[in-house]
């Protein structure tokens, strides 16, 4: 396994393992139990992939772009250069918002290594509430099909995953890992 791959595996497998923690439900006299899995064709122990993850981000490492934001599920999020932050603005709604899904911001928000004061929501058009970092709406990728994927970077020149502190991804994290990767 080549050395830029390793962080990235550890990376995934700690979501993947956070995730089947808490995926769970009580077994006998209330203990901690799996839930069952038996006919559905899922693996036991691991997370249903068709399952929506709790609301919220996490911070996170891949090996090429250094630090971003993920849901809970380990999607990557992005933010989109057309929206407003002050006040906090979607400007990707109908079509736009089919490709690139509003983070939901229902319930109690999971903040896992981000500063809970960068953290807000704000009320769309259509009425739904979106997550916000620093101000900035976030969103996950629809065509983004795995934790880890980031196949959003820099689409329209628009589009980017987010830094823990709001900011955008702009460049890999590493050069040799840049022209590693051709870009």
């Amino acid at each position: 396994m080549s050395r830029s791959v390793i962080p990235l595996t550890l990376a995934l497998a700690a979501v993947a393992s956070t995730a089947a923690c808490t995926t769970g439900t009580a077994g006998p006299n209330g203990s901690p139990g799996a839930a069952s899995t038996a006919g559905t064709g899922q693996i036991p122990g691991m997370p249903d992939p068709a399952a929506e993850p709790a609301p919220g981000v996490t911070a996170a490492i891949l090996f090429d772009l250094g630090p971003i934001v993920t849901d809970t599920g380990g999607f990557t999020l992005y933010r989109y250069d057309k929206d407003t932050v002050n006040p906090p603005k979607s400007n990707c709604t109908e079509t736009c918002s089919r490709t690139w899904i509003p983070a939901k911001a229902d319930g109690d928000l999971v903040v896992t290594g981000i500063d809970r004061a960068l953290v807000g929501t704000v009320t769309r058009d259509d009425g739904t509430d979106q997550v916000t970092l620093a101000g900035w709406p976030l969103y996950r990728n629809a065509k983004d099909a795995m934790p880890g994927n980031t196949g959003g970077q820099g689409v329209d020149d628009a589009w980017f995953p987010v830094k823990p502190d709001g900011t955008k991804v702009l460049l890999t994290a590493d050069t040799w890992q840049a022209d590693d990767l051709g870009l």
